[in-house]
């Protein structure tokens, strides 16, 4: 098999992805919410009333840190726990008013790290990109099903 180094290029561009993500959030002024708070709001943003399972399988969180950082949301007034009204035992994550109205603000940083991310590429070439991490992803995640 060939030398690669696929797996240690996308470790590091999470890392700085994170610094940078980090940054434009404090830049734009947004102190609300931290990065990986705010991939859990985006997911919500998507479809809100979700189980706390499905939204780790989302967000590609643990449902222990998952778990952990719904707590500080809580505290934060961004999102509510709620029990299914037809299973009692499930329990749901929805979005407060207050974190609605952070949206507008998350989509202008993510589109500027987008705009980061892709510099340079054509539109061709993002659509490969997207596609071949997505099948890395797929890879991934059969594995991890395994265990």
């Amino acid at each position: 098999m060939i030398e690669t180094r696929g797996g240690f290029l996308i470790s590091q561009i999470k890392q700085i992805q994170g610094r940078v993500f980090a940054r434009l959030l404090t830049e734009s002024g947004i102190d609300e919410f931290n990065g990986a708070q705010g991939r859990v709001l985006y997911v919500l943003w998507q479809e809100d009333n979700l189980p706390i399972v499905e939204l780790a399988a989302r967000t590609g969180l643990a449902k222990t840190t998952l778990t952990g950082m719904l707590d500080r949301m809580e505290s934060l007034g961004h999102i509510k726990r709620c029990y299914d009204s037809e299973d009692r035992r499930q329990i749901r994550i929805r979005l407060t008013k207050s974190a609605r109205r952070l949206e507008k603000k998350y989509r202008q940083v993510s589109d500027e790290m987008s705009r980061l991310f892709y510099k340079g590429f054509s539109e061709k070439e993002i659509l490969k990109l997207d596609l071949q991490l997505e099948k890395v992803l797929k890879n991934l995640e059969e594995e991890e099903r395994k265990i």
